[in-house]
């Protein structure tokens, strides 16, 4: 085969290759009239690189070990870019490095001692004057041979890869155009493990306590039913359309296992709605039988999941296409893919001189194998070790002592609170996963939010001093859980008459605090994004318009760098209007069900939350795919949503769905749209899958969700069968009705109950213009780029229930990944450090699993002082600062009949 036959087009050149050809190796710019030698024939012939070759024998390091460290690159892509490099002009770098440091000037991801070098050649002004306009040609190049050399190797590997190790790391900068993707038995172990997942996860939603079953589960599952399908079934099958589909088309391949995989992650979530219907149908909530009808039911769950594929395709040339947009959990999946497909097993050198050769697959297993076992421990023999909070121990009834250190009823600072990884996974931060300066940024935002909650609570504001300073549930003037049927009439409408009667709703200091920082969390969303990401939403938005515009000729682009993006133009996009029809179609069953049916809701809730969704999309999937911070819209839904349709809590419910879930959506959906951009899944088979897994997977949680409200005796209350009482039904219900029914008005509206706490929304453009400024008036400042205000703005919502016992951990972790072995054995990282993350969250998964139904589901306890302790003195029921008197009617907060 030619060579011009393994590559692909030249950046900007949509041109598909000729139909013989398998594999395309990156390009070179368009600008250059060689081309370099195929990575075949490169990693043949080390020897012809002779200055960049590694020799692990010295103890001094190699030139190549230099520049490697210098350009945070492995050798191996050193390699690679380095005959690209020596055919480049300095003019042609030089335009290269222009539009590098545009786009990541502000990137924490990007490394900043790169970016300091790609600065200081661009400075250098007289390296790029002509030579016959010079008169000492020598010194010229002599005196910046490093930097150009580096420069140019830089420029040549952006353009053949990822700028970020991360994704060089697990991402092949290569793609097998023809290799078997969607194939009959990616579509049936897809469809199963769909089914498999969204059963499994409805059925036990509910129950106290609940489990659910990740897509990594099908993902480790889903390899060896490929291996068995590609040795048994034969070589039979049909022709459609002039493509043969056959049962067995040869060897399982990594693209039908991520397409087996973003199946799974797309059906493993429930419904949201599912909540509005429990709500709506239970007599001991708003008890309204209608909901309870198949087709309103499957009409909701339609429209919110299907809106959000229709926003996240249209959005894609925002958050997905650029390099920018990482997607740190989309590594951790392809790192597993990579490590069952990959038959590449380098040796690479490790601390203390060590060299590692055991292979990705093999890692994988013993670390798979060692979670597994541990977990057991603080999973279920000792839970003590996950609820380490050992220095409450020594004084289990102290106040003050548990206050500050207690894991479950306390602020968590403690210096070793656990030993149970999954502790670390609670919000999908895990800190091999996270870049650093994530991790630590949150950090920072949680231990400046912790001094507000130590002072509000200390100092009784809000009269937090009567209850726990860490508790997420909302309480009345007696100091008891808030009573919602006391400030309702039979409809569950509110009843102004029983509300003054009784007592309006008040919050515990963590969870005043938690809603202050949202409303930060939202505006620093917003001024971020306009101030540091404006240019490439409007490149982004005139991208989009063009592709809209058929007969008018695009402009000319610049060539795209990006190789991932380059390959990917390979394969038929998927039209805009696709995504579009399926946003509309969507849009009309959100109608129908509204409307058909007696919700006593306006259809415009429909489009009063797409708007909320369409602000803010876009800045929202940009921090997380930058930053793997997911900033959830919900609370400003409750806010908003409560404040336009007061009273009916119905309304609000739906308005959240449409404004907060199918934002949530579009983002989720995003991250498997990159990853198929990163293993070259062809677009139009990625949308097909998402669509019909998601389609199955709604079917199959409606479906169980009726026979749960049918059969389930007793469903959603203490006495229900196998433990099913809804504890996160009723919170839905708690906060459907406080701010839907009562409303936020008179909790947050003019002198509310915490009106105050509204400081947030200008404290998130503060905090955000501070840092855009301190690092606009002090360039030098380099740590400034390390500095995520929203990121900071985020560690502010960790409290109530969670707390430093939850964060911290992870900032060593993340420290000893991210910093030191990142950035002095950058090979081991690459090779083996998504890899462990996989590992250890699918030995958790399967080991929850087999604990879950062979020991949880049938009660059987394990009672021993390891598993008590956890739970002594004020950490098995919270204290208070402050007690009322125990006389009878006593109670705290403004006088009955006079509530502000």
């Amino acid at each position: 085969m030619a060579d011009d036959e393994k590559r692909g087009p030249p950046p900007g050149d949509s041109t598909v290759p000729e139909t013989g050809s398998t594999t395309m190796f990156p390009p070179p710019p368009a600008f250059m009239a060689d081309e370099p030698p195929s990575f075949e024939e490169a990693s043949a012939q080390p020897t012809s690189y002779p200055d960049i070759y590694y020799d692990a024998q010295y103890d001094e390091p190699t030139e190549a070990q230099r520049t490697g460290q210098d350009l945070h690159v492995t050798e191996d892509d050193l390699l690679e870019a380095d005959e690209l490099a020596q055919k480049l002009t300095l003019e042609e770098t030089r335009n290269i490095m222009t539009r590098v440091y545009r786009t990541h000037q502000h990137d924490p991801n990007f490394p900043i001692l790169v970016l300091n070098k790609i600065k200081a050649f661009l400075d250098n002004d007289h390296l790029f004057i002509p030579l016959e306009d010079i008169d000492d040609e020598k010194h010229k190049f002599d005196e910046h041979a490093h930097l150009i050399r580096e420069m140019k190797l830089e420029a040549a590997l952006i353009t053949t890869n990822s700028p970020y190790a991360e994704v060089r790391a697990v991402v092949d900068n290569r793609d097998e155009i023809h290799a078997p993707c969607s194939t009959i038995r990616s579509w049936a172990i897809g469809l199963m493990f769909s089914l498999a997942l969204a059963f499994v996860n409805q059925l036990f939603d509910i129950r106290q306590p609940t489990i659910r079953v990740m897509a990594n589960v099908a993902q480790l599952l889903a390899y060896p039913l490929g291996k068995a399908s590609e040795t048994w079934l034969p070589d039979k099958g049909f022709t459609l359309f002039g493509v043969r589909h056959s049962l067995n088309p040869g060897p399982f391949h990594r693209k039908e296992h991520m397409l087996i995989t973003i199946m799974a992650n797309v059906a493993y979530n429930t419904p949201y709605t599912n909540y509005i219907i429990w709500v709506q149908y239970l007599p001991q909530y708003f008890n309204q039988p209608y909901a309870s009808h198949p087709g309103y039911q499957i009409l909701i769950a339609l429209s919110t999941n299907f809106i959000g594929y229709g926003m996240a395709g249209i959005c894609r040339r925002f958050i997905v296409y650029p390099s920018y947009c990482v997607w740190p959990a989309s590594l951790v999946t392809i790192a597993l893919n990579s490590a069952f497909h990959t038959g590449e097993n380098s040796p690479v050198q490790g601390p203390l001189r060590s060299v590692w050769r055991i292979s990705r697959i093999k890692f994988f297993y013993v670390m798979f194998g060692a979670m597994f076992i541990w977990f057991w421990f603080p999973g279920y023999i000792w839970i003590g070790l996950s609820k380490f909070s050992w220095l409450s121990w020594i004084a289990p009834d102290n106040l003050h002592l548990n206050t500050i250190v207690g894991f479950n009823n306390g602020l968590g600072i403690n210096p070793f609170p656990t030993w149970d990884w999954n502790t670390l996974l609670w919000d999908s931060s895990d800190p091999l996963m996270v870049p650093f300066f994530s991790t630590i940024n949150r950090f920072l935002g949680a231990f400046a939010s912790m001094w507000v909650v130590l002072a509000i609570w200390y100092s009784n504001v809000y009269n937090t001093g009567y209850l726990p300073i860490n508790t997420n549930r909302v309480y009345d003037h007696f100091g008891k859980l808030y009573n919602v049927t006391r400030a309702t009439d039979e409809r569950g409408l509110f009843d102004a008459e029983k509300y003054q009667n009784y007592s309006p709703p008040f919050l515990g200091a963590g969870n005043v605090v938690i809603y202050m920082f949202f409303f930060g969390v939202y505006t620093s969303t917003l001024t971020y994004a306009l101030l540091y990401h404006r240019r490439e939403m409007m490149t982004g938005f005139k991208g989009l318009i063009n592709s809209f515009r058929k007969n008018k000729k695009p402009a000319q682009e610049e060539p795209e760098l990006d190789v991932h993006h380059r390959l990917m133009k390979q394969y038929p996009e998927v039209p805009e209007w696709w995504y579009l029809l399926c946003l509309l179609i969507a849009i009309g069953f959100g109608i129908a069900g509204i409307t058909v049916w007696e919700t006593n809701t306006s259809p415009g809730v429909v489009f009063y939350g797409l708007a909320l969704c369409i602000v803010f999309v876009i800045p929202v999937g940009i921090i997380k795919a930058m930053t793997g911070i997911e900033v959830t819209l919900n609370v400003l839904a409750e806010f908003i949503g409560g404040s336009f349709v007061e009273g009916n809590a119905l309304a609000m419910n739906y308005f959240k769905s449409f404004g907060y879930v199918t934002c949530a959506h579009a983002v989720w959906f995003s991250n498997d749209l990159k990853l198929a951009h990163y293993v070259k899944i062809a677009p139009r088979h990625t949308f097909t899958a998402q669509m019909v897994a998601t389609f199955v997977g709604t079917l199959v949680c409606v479906g169980v969700l009726n026979f749960q409200m049918r059969h389930i005796n007793g469903v959603c209350t203490p006495d229900a069968q196998f433990r099913l009482t809804c504890p996160g039904v009723n919170t839905f219900f708690t906060a459907s009705v406080l701010w839907g029914t009562v409303g936020p008005t008179k909790i947050w509206g003019h002198n509310g109950q915490y009106t105050e706490t509204l400081i947030g929304f200008p404290l998130g453009v503060i905090i955000v213009l501070f840092f855009w400024g301190l690092a606009k008036k002090f360039p030098k400042w380099t740590w400034t780029r390390q500095i995520h205000p929203v990121a900071i703005m985020y560690g502010g919502i960790v409290w109530a229930p969670y707390n430093m016992s939850y964060v911290w951990p992870s900032v060593p972790i993340a420290y000893f990944s991210w910093i030191y072995l990142k950035s002095r054995f950058l090979g081991l990282w690459s090779k083996y450090n998504f890899v462990l993350s996989a590992a250890w969250s699918c030995g958790i998964a399967i080991a929850g699993i087999i604990i879950f139904f062979t020991l949880q589901w049938t009660e059987t306890d394990f009672e021993w002082w390891g598993n008590n302790i956890p739970y002594k003195g004020c950490e098995g029921q919270a204290c208070t600062l402050k007690q009322l008197s125990g006389e009878e009617g006593d109670y705290f907060g403004p006088r009955i009949g006079h509530f502000r």
